[in-house]
């Protein structure tokens, strides 16, 4: 079955473009003009992957994500005008997995799409145990794959689809440093997107595991070359 994608832009240009991008790829299109009509689609379901105008008749976009964040891991790409890198923080670090600047070429917005979608489904099912340790402290990460979800301490960690592949990623092979192009890579995130990006993500999930073990630091930062995850010698 093809994906179905979700368009909330508010102009028809635009959206009409977009929709025919998506279409010669295979992809079907709800498009929408209004942020409510948009969350009431992502609550009645089948949806694969949301592309919210960051700019909206009755709201904006960030506000739009962070409500489907509240019950729906969907991908979300933003579409917006405003090119500040602190707009783009912030729309990745409410649970955005890319933000495509206005004007932009319909064909590569439906290439980002198709990338994200490709990494949308776990790889391997089962489950996995991961000791870590860094500072003199160790703890288990619980990779579960079947759920799409990593267990701290048997804590279910909230985490935004972008960091749950990340921080699989990194667990999968402790103690490797993987390059901000690997990790976009293993996030699904399209080569166009900024390595900050990931320096966003991660900050995020460092956070999300203190949380949690707030004595540890799990997550090392070797500069100029990337991230890894410490593991426990003992």
């Amino acid at each position: 079955m093809p994906p179905t994608i979700l368009l909330v832009e508010d102009d028809r240009p635009i959206a009409d473009n977009v929709i025919l991008a998506l279409a010669r790829e295979g992809m079907g299109c709800r498009h929408v003009s209004l942020a409510a009509e948009g969350l009431a689609q992502v609550r009645a379901g089948g949806v694969d992957l949301a592309i919210l105008d960051v700019g909206l008749p009755d709201g904006n976009g960030f506000d739009l994500c962070r409500a489907i964040r509240v019950f729906s891991d969907v991908p979300v790409i933003f579409l917006t005008a405003r090119s500040d890198e602190i707009d783009r923080v912030v729309g990745l670090e409410i649970g955005a997995d890319d933000y495509v600047l206005k004007p932009f070429s319909p064909r590569e917005l439906a290439a980002r799409v198709k990338t994200i979608l490709r990494r949308a489904r776990p790889g391997q099912s089962g489950v996995s145990d991961v000791k870590c340790g860094a500072n003199q402290t160790r703890f288990f990460l619980q990779v579960d794959e079947d759920r799409a979800k990593i267990f701290c301490r048997g804590v279910a960690l909230d985490l935004s689809r972008s960091e749950y592949l990340m921080l699989k990623a990194l667990a999968a092979r402790p103690e490797k440093v993987f390059s901000r192009a690997e990790l976009m890579d293993a996030a699904g995130l399209a080569e166009a997107s900024l390595e900050r990006t990931v320096d966003s993500h991660i900050k995020s999930l460092r956070a999300k595991l203190a949380a949690l073990a707030p004595e540890a630091d799990p997550i090392r930062t070797h500069r100029g070359l990337g991230y890894s995850l410490a593991r426990d010698p003992a």
